[in-house]
């Protein structure tokens, strides 16, 4: 049964570095349940002729309508080397369509009751209660795939950018379905970077697709990021500040994972953010 009470060290380094992580947090067969889960939605989806791809790296890429539209669908997103590079024709996949997937997204957990089940089960709200939010509200969820060989790199980030309150209250849940280590794509995040302030906003243009703002354009710190190698089932709590980063999957493993990220009911949910879903 997964943990509802944190320690007070638990809290202490979460405020401290921006990050904690907890270890055999999920029952295995939870995870289990949610990569067949996908692998189900995966085998019965049927890709346009126009897929979305996924990449933080490029954001205008997925500013069309199918991703501004993923808060009330369950979504599926490519990898950006799955596909031919021959753009004068259509794209032909060259792998496996469940070898190409990036993620699925971004209401998980609200329409597919297979994931609500197993979130319901995990009594996570009590644990964001504890970390500083006062009305936990889950905002947005995906299931990460960083497929083997073609898992594309995450761009060091902050999901407050992409998940904007004011203040900022942004708090990510990051679920290890597999493995994750620094072969396979493992996270890596700057310790205490959760005390930068929030260097740009990615939101919704009242003309139609979206911008990212420059809220502050000095250079991260040349520091060493930590490696957040963990094994399936732990959970890895994110402060939505924290610059974190992965690296693209080499390696024959796939490294699936869940996140879930809360915000603060408390706090405004600005209308222009890129998401438009209902929380509950």
């Amino acid at each position: 049964m997964a943990p509802t009470k944190l320690t007070e060290a638990q809290i202490q380094h979460y405020h401290q570095h921006g990050y904690l992580v907890i270890e055999a947090f999920m029952a295995r067969e939870l995870g289990e349940q949610l990569m067949h889960r996908a692998a189900e939605l995966i085998e019965d989806f049927q890709p346009s002729k126009h897929p979305s791809i996924f990449t933080t790296n490029e954001q205008t890429r997925t500013s069309d309508d199918y991703f501004l539209a993923s808060g009330d669908n369950i979504s599926f997103f490519f990898e950006a080397d799955a596909f031919t590079e021959d753009a004068s024709a259509d794209q032909q996949l060259v792998r496996p369509k469940a070898e190409s997937i990036n993620k699925l997204g971004h209401a998980m957990h609200l329409l597919d009751p297979v994931y609500k089940d197993v979130i319901d089960s995990l009594s996570l709200p009590k644990l964001a209660q504890q970390l500083g939010l006062q009305q936990p509200r889950p905002l947005q969820s995906m299931h990460i795939f960083k497929q083997p060989y073609i898992g594309g790199e995450v761009g060091l980030h902050q999901d407050s950018t992409f998940l904007y309150t004011q203040p900022l209250s942004c708090m990510g849940l990051w679920f290890a379905l597999e493995d994750a280590d620094r072969h396979n794509g493992c996270l890596q995040a700057l310790p205490g970077g959760h005390t930068l302030p929030l260097k740009q906003r990615f939101r919704r243009l009242e003309a139609g697709g979206t911008t990212m703002d420059i809220l502050d354009d000095s250079a991260w710190p040349e520091e060493p990021l930590t490696m957040l190698e963990v094994p399936a089932g732990s959970l890895v709590i994110l402060h939505g500040q924290l610059p974190h980063y992965s690296a693209a999957n080499t390696s024959a493993r796939s490294r699936q994972a869940f996140t879930l990220h809360y915000v603060d009911g408390a706090c405004d949910y600005p209308a222009d953010n890129w998401l438009r879903t209902q929380m509950v």
